[in-house]
């Protein structure tokens, strides 16, 4: 009985070997949230060049896009930051702007049902959101960029993250297909007072 405790013991120590460097270590490094954010870096605009949802029906609505931006500029004090969407589908466009507060490396918006962190992507002059709406029942994660189309590697590690976390295979956005005329803030309050 000793050696088959023994033998039980080793086989036991090589599924753990085993185990270990298989995907979940590879996943833990790829899919991590960003320690630090600098606020700095993230002013300006932003194309999505991808996006995958866990909720399928709204999928077809991510593929209607033609395109789609986030724009982040500060406001007058360093916390406070307006955050800006714009989409396009079919030939129309659609804005919304939000003050947020930036904590760490997430934010909050859409009344506190859109909790938003930003994670870890390798690409240089990219953005990796992830979005937890209405309290973890939906997950969108979207990887946009200075550019408009990306190289394949920065593609291939997105599409991996986005496998890591069991979610539909990424809808890519048309490069090609212009992006909305961006808002100016004047323009916008006003939208508002006439609606």
């Amino acid at each position: 009985s000793k050696v088959t405790v023994q033998h039980s013991c080793s086989i036991a120590l090589l599924c753990l070997t085993s185990v270990s460097h298989s995907a979940p270590l590879a996943c833990e490094n790829l899919v991590r949230p960003l320690d630090q954010l600098d606020p700095h870096r993230l002013e300006g605009r932003w194309a999505m060049v991808a996006g995958s949802l866990s909720y399928p029906p709204f999928i077809e609505r991510l593929r209607r896009r033609d395109s789609a931006s986030l724009t982040f500029s500060s406001n007058t004090s360093d916390s406070v930051i307006v955050f800006s969407r714009s989409a396009r589908v079919d030939n129309k466009c659609y804005h919304s702007s939000h003050n947020i507060t930036l904590e760490g490396n997430s934010f909050t918006h859409d009344n506190n049902s859109v909790h938003t962190t930003f994670f870890y992507t390798s690409c240089p002059d990219c953005i990796l959101v992830s979005c937890n709406v209405e309290s973890g029942k939906r997950r969108h994660f979207y990887l946009l960029s200075r550019r408009r189309q990306l190289e394949e590697k920065e593609m291939e590690e997105f599409r991996a993250q986005v496998e890591c976390l069991n979610m539909p295979p990424p809808v890519v956005l048309d490069p090609t297909k212009e992006l909305c005329p961006e808002e100016t803030p004047g323009v916008f309050i006003l939208k508002l007072i006439h609606n």
